[in-house]
């Protein structure tokens, strides 16, 4: 019926579409054809105007054409607003200030960021740093770092090592990397720390930090998580910039480390597993590493030794 109605009603192309269809689809068939006549005989019986309202016309060439201009005005519209979102996100995400910081041996450096912040960098130190419009963020891959960050509500700071991630309320702290985890001292206001894997690299997710610590506190973070805090003077943060080194029972390893951070010739430690039990504690001047040595056998069991290149090898005493 429908095309039927196309033949006695539609437009002459239209019709004659129709026309060829309806052929095809009465030959198909004797059943067609019986159908096809069927539907003749009722159009004929039938009060045309009438059953006209039943029959879905095709659209004219006027109308077809006003449909598709619509479709693509809307196609086009969509694409715009799509690319218009990714490109706004894609803007949005993109870094507006990046800067690499690496320190070598006995090397420190200091950086002014562009909103105001100091990061002092201590020796053998990676840095990463990438601003963004909504976010600061701080990645420190290894060595240890100061940073006096400025207020920025809109812009949080972050610091993040593969270890966990400290979030700054304003402050004045120190990161460092090292011996396979990550230690956070703060010299004024306050910091959130979480471990790895606790939150978002780039924002919070909702979940409390697992610390926060104050000016005078230290706290450890390795891959089984948050350690408990620790008091420290102050005075100790960032002790290489006033050109001291502070130990509080600190490994016989950790303390050679750090030595040898800032020696031309670094200190060796015998492959002894007593020696890994030995703590340390004491204020030593880094510009005074012979009197650290000379110090040391009288306060635990080891022995000095010079060795070829003029440095020198702390073993055991047996």
């Amino acid at each position: 019926m429908t095309l039927v109605g196309r033949i006695h009603r539609a437009s002459p192309e239209a019709a004659r579409v129709a026309e060829v269809e309806l052929e095809q689809w009465r030959q198909a068939s004797p059943g067609n054809a019986e159908a096809a006549a069927t539907a003749q005989r009722i159009w004929n019986a039938t009060e045309t105007d009438a059953l006209r309202g039943h029959i879905p016309l095709p659209p004219s060439a006027t109308q077809e054409r006003q449909t598709r201009r619509r479709i693509l005005g809307m196609l086009s519209l969509a694409g715009f607003l799509a690319t218009t979102i990714a490109g706004g996100r894609a803007y949005w995400l993109r870094p507006v200030y990046e800067f690499a910081l690496r320190t070598g041996r006995a090397q420190t450096l200091t950086h002014v960021l562009p909103e105001g912040s100091t990061v002092d960098a201590a020796a053998n130190t990676v840095i990463q740093i990438n601003f963004y419009r909504d976010r600061r963020i701080v990645r420190l891959a290894d060595g240890e770092a100061q940073f006096a960050v400025a207020h920025d509500e809109k812009r949080p700071f972050t610091v993040e090592t593969r270890w966990g991630r400290v979030r700054v309320l304003g402050t004045v702290f120190t990161v460092t990397v090292r011996a396979g985890r990550m230690r956070v001292a703060v010299a004024r206001g306050r910091v959130a720390v979480w471990s790895v894997g606790v939150g978002d690299s780039a924002r919070d997710t909702g979940k409390a930090p697992e610390a926060i610590l104050r000016a005078g506190e230290t706290i450890e973070a390795d891959a089984h998580g948050v350690g408990e805090k620790r008091t420290i003077e102050v005075g100790e943060v960032a002790d290489w910039k006033q050109g001291w080194l502070n130990f509080r029972g600190t490994s016989l390893s950790e303390v050679v480390a750090r030595w040898n951070d800032y020696l031309r010739q670094p200190l060796r430690l015998a492959d002894d597993p007593v020696l890994r039990e030995l703590r340390v504690t004491g204020r030593y001047q880094l510009r005074d590493p012979q009197a650290f040595l000379d110090s040391l056998p009288s306060m635990l069991p080891v022995r000095i030794a010079r060795t070829s290149d003029g440095g020198a090898e702390i073993g055991a005493r047996r």
